[in-house]
């Protein structure tokens, strides 16, 4: 069975509970993603301050921001969404560390990706199961 839809070892709660938590970072790399393609020069202008002074990056790096989040939110993908998610977050906190900036939201969003997906797919709950 997939993991899109709650199973036995799955509890509609945490399934449910799951996809909310997952929304969260999803919503907020959607938009970061949306701003960088709707207004690319604008972005950049914004962004010189913690070194990204390319505008040409501005738009690639809102496509690739946009395409991890299609994958993390495809269940058959989600796993390697994350991965690819919290590879394009921690490159952010690195941004904001190496600026002298605060990174606590950018941990959070990549606490999130995986909290969200633990809670809605048992495969993952099996390889890291909770233990207290």
């Amino acid at each position: 069975m997939s993991s899109d839809t709650p199973t036995a070892t799955t509890p509609k709660w945490m399934f449910w509970t799951g996809w909310v938590v997952s929304f969260l970072p999803a919503a907020m790399l959607v938009m970061s993603g949306t701003f960088k393609l709707a207004a690319p020069i604008a972005v950049a202008e914004s962004s010189k301050d913690i070194g990204w002074d390319n505008e040409h990056l501005i738009v690639a790096l809102g496509l690739l921001e946009l395409a991890c989040v299609f994958v993390y939110v495809v269940p058959p993908t989600a796993v390697l969404g994350a991965v690819l998610m919290t590879g394009y977050i921690g490159g952010a906190i690195a941004t904001h560390v190496r600026v002298g900036e605060m990174f606590v939201v950018q941990v959070l969003l990549g606490v999130l990706v995986w909290a969200g997906l633990w809670l809605r797919d048992a495969r993952l709950r099996s390889i890291l199961p909770w233990r207290g």
